[in-house]
């Protein structure tokens, strides 16, 4: 599981930072990837990725503002040229359907799959799964509609011994399959085997927040709550809050605050204001840094691999 960061400015594209897009690479059982976001030219990005468009089966969009969303009509285009690509599903606050409707009608495109539009009505949607994947979304604190997103996965199932089978005389056999599910199964000679006997406790899955752009809200932390990974926006430094409040944003430091808060392991910082300099980012992550001190920087192009959970002893 990684998070690769296509692009981490804020409002308009600078020399180092294109606009928002983070891609979810999830590979266990099945490679995909999963978009969130999707500013201008975010495919462009996707040249030096381990993928292009037509591997993203997953859009999720936090918010209509354009550094979050003008680039998805051409993904979407260019997800159509290769042959026998998949549908792909679009979840995102009410009217992203008929923002891809117009822009695609509008230019003639057609697309060679099927897009599955998923809007939300309300505040706190039910929770979508998706495979091995729980998805919930929450309302934000922003000028117009932005959903956060909290992704969870499903535990790992726990090592089967397969030397204490073949002890009790149990070859290979479907039996085996149950016995890893969890189920208690019973031999033709009326032996009961317990699943807990021969598997281990099941490993827990990961949990990645990754929120639109938010002033500090109750929201924000329920969605990071325990998470392994909280992404968050820091547009301004601490010594802008007033820009933050009035515009709908967070500071560094508040978005460190909401991690600390929310018990998350680690907090990366994107959505970078084009105002600052590289010396001034160095003092965005300082800042931040200094109420939670696990927390990381977000550039273009970065690779953050989210590790798999330690089971509780």
């Amino acid at each position: 599981m990684e998070l690769i960061f296509l692009g981490t400015g804020a409002g308009a594209p600078s020399r180092r930072r294109n606009v928002t897009a983070i891609a979810l690479r999830l590979t266990r059982d099945d490679s995909t990837v999963w978009l969130f976001d999707c500013g201008e030219a975010t495919q462009h990005r996707m040249f030096d990725a381990p993928f292009g468009p037509n591997r993203v089966d997953r859009v999720f969009i936090t918010h209509l503002h354009g550094d979050h969303i003008f680039g998805l009509p051409g993904l979407l285009s260019t997800r159509s040229f290769p042959e026998n690509v998949g549908p792909l599903r679009l979840y995102g606050p009410p009217g992203i359907r008929a923002f891809v409707r117009a822009t695609l009608d509008g230019s003639q495109t057609h697309l060679s799959y099927e897009i599955q539009f998923h809007e939300w009505t309300s505040p706190e949607p039910a929770p979508v799964r998706e495979g091995l994947y729980t998805v919930r979304a929450a309302l934000l604190d922003h000028a117009i509609p932005s959903y956060g997103y909290r992704v969870e996965e499903a535990p790992f199932p726990g090592r089967l011994h397969a030397d204490r089978l073949r002890a009790e005389g149990l070859q290979p056999s479907p039996l085996w399959a149950r016995l890893k599910a969890g189920e208690d199964v019973t031999l033709p000679d009326g032996r009961r085997l317990r699943a807990a006997d021969f598997v281990d406790p099941a490993e827990p899955g990961r949990v990645i927040a990754i929120l639109g752009d938010t002033r500090p809200c109750k929201a924000a932390v329920e969605l990071a709550r325990g998470a392994d990974c909280l992404v968050h926006e820091a547009t301004f430094l601490d010594r802008h809050a007033h820009l933050a409040s009035a515009f709908f944003h967070s500071t560094a430091r508040q978005a460190a605050e909401i991690a600390r808060e929310a018990e998350a392991k680690c907090l990366i910082l994107t959505h970078v204001s084009a105002r600052y300099e590289r010396a001034e980012e160095d003092e965005i992550l300082a800042e931040a840094r200094a109420v939670f001190p696990n927390t990381l920087l977000a550039h273009d192009g970065m690779v953050y691999e989210i590790a798999r959970r330690k089971r509780d002893v």
